[in-house]
């Protein structure tokens, strides 16, 4: 009987898959029929090569799944989701690896609360240099009072379930809880299903979830230049899932604006010639046109 399901959605992720996947045989700490490891490739140009590698590398341990068509990272993630046979699903990133045995105490915790319904942990970027994106506060939410509940949890370590979403990099579900929300939402190809799966959940069965920040893993994302792309994408989808909450387009934007402009001080007064400061500058500019635009 399988007791834990991991989903790892794969796009031309040859780079990581072999160490991601590896690391999680090396910290297993329940016995290997119990573990069941899907990998889900969105129609990466090198899926087939891929899959014989993992194939050859670790035989019939791995679940292989080729999703046809590339519909995101939620709607790959529901096809793991829905092959799973285990009761509770680690959703996992092919850029995170595991440095230490974590199953055993995450599944604990599902058997000792009923109730319990995502489980996330503590976000490193190396072995030693802590990640600030373990949790953040829901985007509806203040801007100022995000950007200081914000920077207070990751100094602290302090997580507040009902203000505050686990990072979608790796963390746990129960699989039955979270196909009664509707699972990811498949209209959105990238970006902000933490703070939609937090209110959904939320909603239906209220703010049941746990963060244990003596477990770690680590999120490669270390060396990521600052993006204005990224940037402007994340609120378009922020504006988007608040839409289908009934939450006011520009009450989102202004919060958005009030994070901006915090960030944007404090990296003029830290240095005004990163790139960082660079790309906020003309994010807070774009925000004001989504403002003004009606």
């Amino acid at each position: 009987m399988k007791r834990l399901s991991i989903v790892i959605v794969t796009y031309n992720s040859q780079r990581d898959i072999f160490d991601c996947i590896s690391s999680v045989y090396n910290h297993n700490d329940i016995s290997e029929q119990e573990l069941e490891v899907i990998v889900v490739d969105n129609n990466s140009t090198d899926a087939e090569d891929m899959f014989r590698q993992l194939s050859n590398q670790f035989g019939n341990k791995l679940t292989l799944l080729s999703n046809g068509h590339n519909g995101g990272y939620g709607q790959g993630n529901n096809v793991g989701i829905r092959h799973a046979s285990a009761p509770v699903v680690m959703i996992m990133n092919p850029d995170v690896r595991l440095v230490e045995p974590v199953f055993q105490t995450a599944l604990q915790a599902f058997d000792s609360d009923s109730r319990l319904s995502l489980f996330g942990m503590k976000q490193m970027l190396s072995d030693t240099v802590p990640s600030h994106n373990s949790f953040s506060c829901t985007y509806m939410m203040n801007g100022y009072l995000f950007t200081l509940l914000t920077a207070l949890g990751s100094r602290f370590d302090l997580y507040i379930p009902r203000l505050m979403f686990l990072s979608g990099a790796c963390f746990f579900l129960r699989k039955n809880m979270f196909e009664e929300i509707g699972m990811f939402d498949e209209s959105v190809f990238l970006y902000g299903e933490e703070d939609d799966i937090h209110y959904r959940l939320i909603k239906r069965f209220g703010p049941h979830f746990k963060y244990n920040n003596h477990l770690h893993y680590i999120h490669l994302v270390g060396d990521r230049k600052p993006s204005l792309k990224y940037e402007k994408t994340k609120i378009d989808v922020a504006v988007d899932y608040a839409r289908k909450k009934g939450y006011p387009r520009e009450k989102m934007l202004r919060n958005r604006l009030q994070n901006t402009r915090l960030l944007l001080l404090r990296e003029r007064l830290l240095n005004r010639t990163s790139p960082r400061y660079a790309v906020l500058k003309e994010l807070m500019e774009y925000i004001k046109s989504r403002v003004e635009t009606k």
